[in-house]
């Protein structure tokens, strides 16, 4: 029989995906060469017929093959091989495209030589039809076939199946070990190996045979030696010696050539063997249909007899899938006990395991142990250690791991190519991932769906929008549907850089497309409105969650939690955690974070502290980030002394502070103005061998500028250059505020230019410190100007930034350019607060006696709306404002009637001259405020501390 294999071609087109990130340009080429035809024959070629032989026909049809009368061929011209392009599947238009049947060379310019190979991985030629039956002269056409008969059993030489130096041992007890027999033998001569057959019942004992083989040039003399002590007692029983007479070798010779004949319709298996692959399939059915009931994979495991390698090394993978590398080790020792030793599959699996489990140095310790007993890494034992250090986020040692792949096998594919970019992704390294996108293509190997969700969460994770969004639409030119998945980067991509409704937006069009949410893109949406504090819209996406069939998982009722306690709704939140742990799900130490960071922030440290101790009777072991919220929730109500005792009860725990706490406390010190303390607490974070960043300075910089050590402060920035920590933007917020308290209006100005020298983007709280520098100053037309700069920048001035200039003004004498900036913010759609009526109030009061009607009427518009407000004013501001009506309307009037029902509800004249007032000094504006300080603290703990909750 022959048939051959010819190649079609394929129109290149398309270009990878990587290219459109890097914008090369890619040229192909087209060659034209002949068609490479492969011929598979189970004989030589014949050569063609003469014309005397056969008169009736020239040519024989194409469903005709004519056999030879002679087995002598002609060798036939080889034809000439092109050069395989180095990057054969970069202009493929859709790889799963069903190639057309082959054109002839000489007509097709566009013939790629590599389709060749193309054509016998997608998809063979069918093989030709029988040859017809011969109708003249069978005999001369019949090619005789020289088969030799197998020999019967009684010719084979007994001499054939023995092995030299091998005796038979019988008759031995069933509890002896191999080492005892060793010892037994041993002084025949040396022992090349000791055979122990194991019982059928019990691996545990023997069957009461084994064999000894001797080696070296005298294992002959030694088995003659061993038999004649035939008879010998050996512990209480008699033992049977004798020389091997190759029976079972002999058996499998037999075995062997009938299958090599055919004649195996027969099937001679023991019935251990029949049970053993029922019980594999039956596990590995078991395994495939229920993977989350452990206790029945587990039980029907232990109920087999006698396991075998096949159902340790399945037993082996199922825990590494579960990521239990304690039981995975705990099954590979027990097979290793009972005698059988792995092979590189079982190693696989055990280091899978450890890589589940994150733990690579075990991992690390079983390849070693794999290289000392010889057994070679296949490509997806390389595959696992890549992942595995890709999880960690050590993108060095996966890289490393790649490089030897590489070396060892001549040809990778997508799965560990998908492990190393997932790598760099993780560590927001695209430039390396990118370049490895294109050597995979350029390899030949197609870019599955999974990498493309790979480097969409790359681009995620360093905020670039345009290319994420340029692999979605790559996605869907390679012929690929976009998935949950693929919508879900998109989701995850808008949530992480602020844009709630594009992710919305997202959202109803993976909707339109017929795909469904699942529990991690509602997860992420709930995510984005909490973060900005939308209380009402998460819970309306839980409410379609639920409409949607599907059950809340821990992660869900964590995010409900984080909702309940940032609306303040603190025992909405403790209910909501014992009906999740009627629900099955066991709480972790991030559901009991918000709880006890709420409970502790409003200062009710008693609820704080019962919420700890329900954390420890849930089985939840407090772990650092757990104290973290509790000195958190105590800093922001300025209760340090009860922060501190807090690092006493970590101690006590066996939980060492980390850089979090330390920082949390010095930004609590800071908000103080205590830079002693603060000072303390960073020389003791340093002394422990902590991680010195930016979030640290921040505190120190604060402390210094709040009690006005701007020298101390300069000496903070000079040791961030010397461990060469950038300035970010709220570094610069700090310093500017300081000079601004300080009222240098220049130091504040060297500080905008030096920002933007920097390239660091000032924010409303640099534009709002830098115009309190210019009003302290007295420089309001600087603060004008820069009124106009910000708004040029697209930076929108808030309530705070008009108080800040209201404040200038009042401070000039300008009333009435105080009260014509009150109603640009008014105009702005700002609603103003206490500090801005308190502020322009006291301004206008204190003009009013020289000042026209129109002042006079601005404080009654102010009035009513401060009544309407339902504003009330402190003591000392309501005696400081009656000293000024007096000056006013002496006998009472409207005026005083309107402001006197923003005083305390206790007011009464007699208190005008007892109380003293500060309201008639210089306030001073704390534009670093309170809030701000929370906004710090938040910061920390590698992030804002409420997104580790959620």
């Amino acid at each position: 029989m022959e048939f051959s294999l010819s190649t079609p071609h394929y129109l290149n087109t398309t270009t990878p995906f990587s290219t459109l990130i890097h914008n090369q340009k890619h040229h192909s080429s087209s060659s034209s060469s002949t068609t490479t035809s492969l011929s598979f024959s189970l004989k030589p070629t014949p050569p063609p017929l003469p014309n005397s032989e056969n008169p009736t026909s020239s040519s024989p049809p194409s469903n005709q093959i004519r056999r030879p009368k002679t087995l002598k061929t002609t060798p036939s011209p080889s034809k000439p091989t092109s050069k395989i392009p180095s990057n054969p599947f970069r202009n493929r238009i859709n790889p799963t495209h069903v190639p057309t049947p082959p054109i002839n060379s000489t007509t097709n310019t566009n013939y790629h030589p590599f389709t060749d190979k193309l054509w016998l991985t997608s998809k063979l030629s069918p093989p030709p039809p029988p040859p017809p039956p011969q109708t003249e002269n069978p005999e001369e056409n019949r090619i005789p076939i020289k088969v030799n008969a197998p020999q019967k059993n009684s010719d084979l030489p007994k001499i054939k199946f023995q092995q030299e130096g091998k005796i038979f041992v019988g008759n031995l007890p069933n509890w002896v070990k191999k080492n005892e027999v060793f010892d037994f033998f041993r002084q025949f001569g040396p022992i090349k190996n000791v055979i122990l057959i194991k019982g059928h019942d019990s691996t545990e004992r023997n069957a009461g045979f084994g064999f000894v083989i001797y080696g070296g040039s005298t294992a002959a003399k030694s088995a003659m030696k061993a038999v004649e002590f035939d008879g010998v007692e050996f512990h209480g029983r008699v033992l049977t010696v004798k020389l091997d007479d190759g029976r079972r070798m002999k058996e499998k010779t037999e075995e062997r050539t009938r299958w090599i004949e055919g004649n195996d319709g027969v099937e001679y298996r023991s019935n251990w063997h029949k049970e053993r692959d029922s019980s594999r399939k039956e596990l590995r059915k078991i395994m495939d249909t229920e993977p989350e009931n452990w206790q029945a994979v587990v039980g029907f495991f232990e109920r087999i007899k006698k396991p075998s390698r096949g159902e340790y090394g399945l037993m082996v993978k199922y825990y590494a899938r579960r990521g239990d590398m304690h039981r995975a080790r705990e099954t590979f020792e027990s097979m290793r006990a009972r005698g059988i030793e792995p092979t590189s599959h079982v190693y696989t699996s055990l280091i899978h395991a450890y890589a589940v489990g994150r733990d690579m140095e075990e991992a690390l310790s079983c390849v070693r142990k794999m290289k000392e007993e010889g057994i070679e890494m296949s490509l997806v034992t390389y595959s696992i250690m890549v992942g595995g250090f890709a999880k960690v986020g050590n993108a060095e040692a996966a890289d490393h791991w790649f490089k030897e792949a590489k070396e060892r096998h001549t040809t990778l594919n997508s799965i560990i190519y998908g492990n190393i970019i997932y790598a760099y992704c993780q560590t927001c390294n695209m430039n390396r991932a990118e370049a490895l996108v294109r050597d995979m293509e350029e390899a030949g190997i197609e870019a599955p769906i999974d990498i493309y969700h790979t480097m969409m969460d790359g681009y995620t994770m360093i905020g670039n929008e345009d290319k994420c969004l340029v692999v979605f639409e790559r996605l869907k030119e390679c012929g690929f549907t976009p998935s949950v998945i693929s919508y879900g980067c998109l989701i995850n991509l808008y949530i992480k850089i602020g844009k709630v409704s594009k992710a919305l937006e997202i959202s109803k069009l993976m909707e339109s497309a017929g795909i469904k949410h699942n529990m991690k893109t509602y997860s992420m949406l709930i995510n984005g409105f909490l973060k900005l504090k939308d209380w009402a819209n998460a819970f309306a996406v839980v409410e379609d969650l639920v409409k949607d069939g599907l059950k809340p998982d821990i992660v869900l009722y964590n995010n409900i939690i984080t909702a309940f306690c940032g609306m303040g709704n603190m025992n909405r939140a403790v209910r909501t955690v014992k009906e999740m742990q009627r629900e099955r799900h066991r709480p972790t130490s991030r559901t009991f974070m918000p709880i006890i960071h709420g409970f502790a922030r409003a200062g009710e440290m008693r609820r704080a502290l019962e919420i700890f101790d329900m954390m420890r009777m849930s089985g939840c072991i407090p772990t650092v980030h757990t104290f973290n919220a509790l000195v958190l929730g105590l800093v922001e109500k300025r209760q340090m002394e009860k922060a501190v005792e807090i690092l006493d009860e970590m101690t006590l725990a066996g939980i060492s502070p980390d850089e979090h706490t330390y920082t949390t406390i010095m930004h609590g010190y800071a908000s103080l103005g205590d830079t002693g303390k603060a000072f303390e607490y960073f020389t003791k974070l340093r002394n422990e061998g902590l991680e010195l960043d930016v979030y640290t300075y921040e505190a120190l910089l604060k402390a210094c500028c709040k009690a006005g050590r701007m020298q101390s402060a300069l000496a903070v920035t000079k040791e961030m250059s010397a461990q060469k920590i950038p300035r970010n933007t709220f570094v610069y917020n700090i310093l500017i505020d300081g000079w601004a308290r300080r009222g240098d209006v220049w130091e504040a100005a060297d500080l905008m230019q030096q920002m933007k020298k920097d390239g660091v983007q000032p924010d409303i709280h640099t534009y709002t410190s830098f115009i309190n520098a210019c009003c302290k100053a007295g420089d309001m037309q600087r603060a004008a100007k820069t009124i106009e700069e910000m708004e040029a920048f697209g930076v929108k001035p808030n309530v705070k930034t008009y108080t800040t200039l209201i404040h200038g003004w009042a401070r000039a004498s300008l009333p009435e350019k105080a009260f014509r900036c009150f109603k640009e913010m008014k105009s702005a759609g700002l609603k103003p607060d206490k500090a801005v009526y308190h502020c322009l109030m006291t301004s206008l009061l204190s003009r009013a006696t020289v000042a026209e009607a129109y002042i006079y009427s601005g404080l009654l518009s102010i009035c009513k709306e401060m009544i309407e407000s339902g504003l009330t004013v402190d003591m000392g501001t309501a005696v400081h404002w009656s000293r000024c009506l007096r000056k006013i309307e002496r006998t009472g009037g409207e005026l005083t009637e309107a402001l006197q029902k923003t005083f305390p509800p206790d007011w009464s004249s007699s208190h005008t001259l007892d109380v003293s007032s500060d309201a008639d000094s210089d306030d001073e504006l704390d534009i670093i405020s309170d809030d701000d300080d929370v906004e710090f603290a938040n910061r920390i703990d590698g992030g804002n501390i409420m997104s580790r909750m959620v």
